[in-house]
């Protein structure tokens, strides 16, 4: 089955969504920030975060509805496409009362299972993808279920893991989605495309109040949504498609943070520490930790994910010089990033929380 059938489909119909969902949170999120204020949602600062002052946390409800506003409005309401609505209402429950008082990681691993397990039961999962040279591998319906909750689960993750500077996650993803909505257009999903487009729209929205100095954090209820909307992208509106690059372009479009995630799991196992136990050894704290503001940090990493973000699009649409010259200076880059924050560890400097 397809991923979503859509009355108004292609560019145009991506392109109001898109704005339609901006404005939504633009409008919504600091009324959002008043209630979590009244509630006591609050993030306090600590010796491990970068924050001086207490900041609302419960951004991530005026994502939800930038998100389920016009996802009602321009998308079918299938069977996938509930399980989409229905997955995204779940983790977000389990990110908002985490983000009112924190629950611990297996309340949160239970949240993320669960919304998963949505996306599969109404028909949505990866059981097939493309490799180049290689072609179409077909997955049996043995291995196609759990591969696809372990997928959108670790994206999760990896959405939330990068949720640790004023307006990191929220333009990271928008960088990501707005990729992702081009790209799965032009493979003929229209749906995926306009589904990315909102979520684009509505990271966008947010980060004109998450940006530096943010009046509002997204929590985890915007983190994990974020993070299960990029997975249900991928997992019907890029991977599958006989193009012979479906599998790289969603490792390309979200390097970055997968580089994050692995580099700080295995630092933590390295440690010998809890791999769910905070600290300040992400990528950003390391751009922070040896000088870089919090808007200079940010910008890299921006800039990171864009480079990443134009190979993908030249994997795509681009000759394959062109392809070629971009992966080079995302490689020249990348090396000169893991060596200015010493994460091989052949420099002389050292922090602590490396």
């Amino acid at each position: 089955m397809d991923f979503i059938e859509t009355p108004i489909a292609g560019t145009r119909a991506a392109v109001i969504a898109f704005v339609v969902a901006a404005a939504i949170v633009f409008v919504v999120t600091p009324t959002v920030g008043s209630i979590a204020r009244l509630v006591g949602a609050m993030d306090e600062p600590n010796a491990r975060k970068i924050h001086a002052d207490p900041i609302p946390r419960l951004g991530g409800l005026a994502i939800f509805f930038g998100f389920m506003i016009p996802a009602l409005f321009f998308l079918d309401l299938n069977s996938q496409m509930k399980g989409v609505l229905a997955g995204a209402s779940i983790i977000t429950l389990f990110g908002a009362v985490d983000d009112f008082r924190p629950t611990g990681p297996l309340v949160k691993f239970a949240g993320q299972f669960i919304a998963a397990a949505c996306l599969v039961y109404y028909g949505m999962r990866i059981d097939y993808f493309s490799l180049p040279y290689i072609g179409t591998i077909n997955l049996a319906a043995a291995a196609a279920v759990p591969l696809t909750i372990l997928w959108v689960v670790a994206l999760v993750n990896i959405v939330n893991f990068m949720d640790g500077m004023d307006g990191l996650a929220a333009g990271v993803c928008t960088i990501a989605a707005g990729t992702f909505a081009v790209i799965a257009i032009s493979l003929g999903r229209p749906g995926a495309g306009i589904l990315a487009a909102i979520l684009a729209g509505t990271t966008l929205g947010f980060l004109r109040h998450n940006f530096f100095p943010a009046s509002i954090f997204m929590g985890d209820s915007g983190s994990m949504l974020l993070g299960f909307i990029l997975a249900a992208v991928t997992v019907n509106g890029v991977l599958k498609s006989v193009a012979a690059v479906t599998l790289i372009i969603p490792l390309l479009i979200m390097g970055v943070p997968m580089f994050d995630l692995s580099l700080t799991i295995l630092r933590r196992v390295k440690n010998g520490q809890n791999i769910f136990r905070p600290d300040r050894g992400h990528v950003h704290h390391r751009l922070f930790n040896i000088g870089f503001s919090q808007r200079k940090a940010v910008f890299v990493l921006y800039f990171w994910s864009t480079l990443m973000s134009a190979v993908a699009l030249s994997m795509r649409f681009a000759p394959g010089f062109v392809t070629v010259i971009l992966a080079g200076v995302a490689i020249g880059v990348s090396l000169y990033l893991i060596y200015l924050l010493d994460i091989l560890q052949v420099r002389s400097r050292r922090h602590p929380d490396y």
